[in-house]
């Protein structure tokens, strides 16, 4: 067999991400190589930690294998969701011919196609030896390429099949070297309560990061107790957070936005024009989960990004970073100020709408003149909303279409729709019609 590929002697070691940007700060950053040892009281807290490192690893396309003791694959595909469905994800099954004892339950999961998996499940046909599991790791990493991320739920799990302290000692500090000279990252899960001090205290020898999950006052709390090599300033200090989904919001990033609340100021905006976050991504180029993150903030969107929510919200960057703490006393905004913006259907050339009042202003009301060009017509409604709504004709006419009926509407006359939604507008002019339009908020 060839020796492992080993890395650089020298040179700078390779940043990974945690897909929580709060908690590389406090770590001082995650690299290549590094064995994370994540304790828990067994409540389940390392789950959103361990989705969010999926999470950021698949995006950036690293082979990800999911090495499980104490879940069945079709546990692991349901904890996963729509994140088992890349082509990056391996599941290694240590679980069916281990602690799940060759049940037919369990089995039942391989009856289906696995070449209509996006993913691969390997089992293990003898979990219960330590070496077996070993040459399936290692055979299976032969067969990728780049950085590999590991899983590895959870040395508990390995004790409780393979009978006692030693033999996951013995399996832990052989392959946490190993894992760091084949150039991979590894989460390590442990159950705090159903392992030894003295096991502890080995392992973590071993490990570059150990990280402690706990509840203090009644708040999920963080500790790291160990960042080997790195200039993290916050060892042995518990960090409270929240998990809110699969999103991890420490109490510092709250207490940031009391100074500057970008995500708070987007999803404003974002609501005023009526938008979800799925539509919002799609117009700004990105994922729903990056506007999901951006509002929390739990990450801050790069200028180009920025630039592009802005244009999608039909408002200027500056809007962002307006104090709304004092406001300025405005009793008139000038025509030329105006911001364009986009109506909820695809216009084309045929139309285009200009929002009256600024979007920094808090308003049940939002106005809007909307102009479509002669003889066009827009296949639906302007705005996918539902509640009053209010029209006043300056000039030109309209033909307006609910629920089959069409509505003539001339120079000067009011449109008022309570809940109905017109399935058309039409110019009958020759002359462009500007409507003024009002949609009110609850």
């Amino acid at each position: 067999m060839s020796p492992p590929k080993t890395a650089p002697a020298d040179g700078p070691k390779k940043r990974v991400s945690s897909g929580i940007p709060e908690l590389d700060k406090l770590l001082g950053d995650l690299y290549i190589g590094d064995n994370v040892l994540w304790y828990e009281d067994g409540g389940g807290f390392s789950a959103a930690f361990c989705l969010n490192f999926i999470r950021e690893s698949l995006a950036q396309k690293k082979p990800l294998i999911y090495v499980t003791f104490d879940r069945s694959p079709k546990n692991v595909v349901t904890f996963l969701g729509s994140l088992a469905e890349s082509q990056n994800l391996t599941i290694l099954d240590c679980f069916t011919n281990g602690k799940g004892d060759r049940s037919e339950v369990f089995n039942k999961f391989y009856e289906k196609d696995g070449a209509l998996w996006p993913h691969q499940v390997i089992k293990v046909n003898d979990p219960t030896n330590p070496g077996h599991v070993a040459d399936a790791i290692y055979g299976l990493h032969s067969n990728l390429s780049g950085d590999v991320h590991f899983i590895l739920d959870s040395l508990t799990g390995m004790q409780d099949l393979w009978g006692g302290e030693e033999h996951v000692l013995n399996f832990y500090v052989r392959t946490c070297p190993r894992l760091y000279e084949l150039e991979t990252i590894a989460y390590w899960l442990v159950e705090k309560g159903a392992h030894s001090n003295r096991l502890k205290a080995n392992i973590n020898k071993v490990a570059q990061v150990a990280i402690d999950l706990s509840v203090r006052r009644g708040k999920p709390a963080l500790k790291i107790i160990k960042a080997e090599k790195r200039n993290s300033k916050f060892l042995n200090e518990h960090h409270h957070y929240l998990c809110e989904e699969s999103d991890i919001i420490f109490e510092s990033q709250k207490q940031a936005e009391s100074r500057f609340n970008l995500g708070a100021k987007i999803k404003k905006l974002r609501l005023m024009r009526g938008f979800s976050q799925k539509r919002l991504a799609s117009l700004s180029g990105v994922t729903p989960s990056t506007i999901s993150q951006l509002e929390k903030n739990l990450i801050y969107p790069s200028l180009p990004c920025l630039f592009n929510i802005a244009e999608s919200l039909s408002v200027e960057v500056a809007t962002f970073f307006k104090d709304h703490g004092h406001v300025k006393r405005v009793l008139v905004y000038p025509k030329e100020e105006r911001s364009s913006i986009s109506l909820d259907i695809d216009t084309g050339e045929e139309s285009d709408a200009e929002l009256l009042v600024p979007p920094e202003i808090e308003s049940r009301v939002e106005a809007v003149i909307i102009r479509i060009r002669p003889g066009k017509k827009l296949p639906g409604h302007f705005f996918s909303h539902k509640g009053e709504e209010m029209g006043y004709l300056l000039s030109g006419r309209l033909e307006m279409t609910v629920d089959n009926h069409p509505y003539h509407v001339g120079t000067g006359d009011l449109i008022y729709l309570r809940k109905d939604i017109p399935g058309q507008w039409r110019n009958i002019s020759e002359e462009t019609a500007e409507l003024l339009w009002f949609k009110f908020t609850s």
